[in-house]
């Protein structure tokens, strides 16, 4: 249990939040109901071993942090997981009460695990460890399989380091699901276009050859859109999306729209995850509750890059 104050809610609350639950018990010395409350979160803190960090804000002296919350009586209890409020309540509650709204809420210990697991080999992939990172993330997939960050970080991971088995085999449980995610169809796609480009009819051709059979005929669009997946399948992003944009600009329905629809599935592939520390923005919970946060940062180049041919895409279309 933590005593917190504007000084450290930074530190403890929001940064702290972005690995750890952590429960805020908005209390005040002369509050009753707050003092039968207490203990009973003390002892959750204290069974629940390390799944969530209680803290402590005196609403009396920290007036900033509860106009913040929007504290309107005490006691209050907000869980913050992630830099944002995930829920929250208000009122004396029972010790089955509190536990019922922590089992609801708290991420489970294999979840947490993997949660690790998946940040570590963020860090090793960041090192220039691919495979180490590779074996990361394949834990904490097995820690918590349900996890769709990790599935989805595992499976490109396989498809950069050239495991199409292995990718197809975690990627199929994702291809049955309706509606689709977009971001495990995109994956589907690039290892389509990486099969394509090892064993199509133009596996052997070279760009000058595309390039000389698309000057004789602008609109031979199969040339274009083979020409295009020959450079996704080996991470020429742009390229491939200027060629897919020249098919939409003469022809937006040609086969099926499968040009916009790769188009679309290289965006997902580029997209960067949103960084934790996105998270701190202002955020409400599901009570309306407002939290404090910090302003976003300015976009890096990969997402100014999708951005714009986001741009060129909806233009091409209107």
């Amino acid at each position: 249990m933590i005593n917190v104050t504007i000084q450290n809610f930074e530190t403890d609350v929001i940064a702290a939040s972005m690995t750890t639950p952590i429960l805020i018990d908005f209390w005040a010395p002369w509050c009753g109901p707050c003092k039968s409350l207490g203990p009973i979160l003390e002892q959750a803190e204290e069974e629940y071993a390390g799944r969530f960090t209680l803290v402590k804000i005196d609403s009396d002296t920290e007036q900033q942090l509860a106009q913040a919350f929007g504290i309107r009586s005490i006691p209050t209890c907000i869980l913050m997981f992630g830099g944002k409020p995930v829920d929250g309540f208000t009122g004396a509650q029972t010790a089955p009460q509190v536990r019922a709204f922590l089992e609801k809420n708290l991420p489970t210990e294999g979840a947490l695990m993997a949660e690790a697991e998946a940040d570590e080999a963020a860090a090793l992939l960041e090192s220039g460890d691919p495979q180490a990172a590779l074996e990361k993330l394949a834990d904490a997939l097995a820690k918590d399989p349900g996890n769709d960050d990790s599935r989805y970080d595992y499976i490109k991971l396989l498809i950069e380091l050239g495991g199409l088995e292995e990718a197809e085999a975690a990627l199929a449980p994702k291809l049955t699901e309706i509606p689709r995610q977009l971001r495990f169809e995109a994956l589907s796609q690039w290892m389509n276009a990486i099969k394509f480009a090892a064993t199509g009819a133009y596996s052997t051709w070279t760009i000058e050859q595309f390039d000389e059979k698309i000057a004789q005929n602008k609109r031979d669009f199969d040339t274009r859109f083979s020409k295009a997946c020959l450079l996704m399948a080996v991470g020429q992003w742009v390229p491939a999306m200027d060629e897919l944009l020249e098919i939409i600009m003469r022809d937006k329905k040609w086969s099926d729209e499968a040009p916009r629809k790769t188009f679309v599935a290289i965006l997902e592939l580029l997209t960067p995850p949103k960084p934790k520390a996105a998270a701190q923005t202002p955020g409400k919970a599901a009570g309306g509750i407002e939290v404090l946060g910090k302003a976003a940062v300015a976009e890096d180049p990969q997402a100014a890059l999708v951005s714009n041919y986001r741009r060129k895409l909806s233009m091409m279309l209107n």
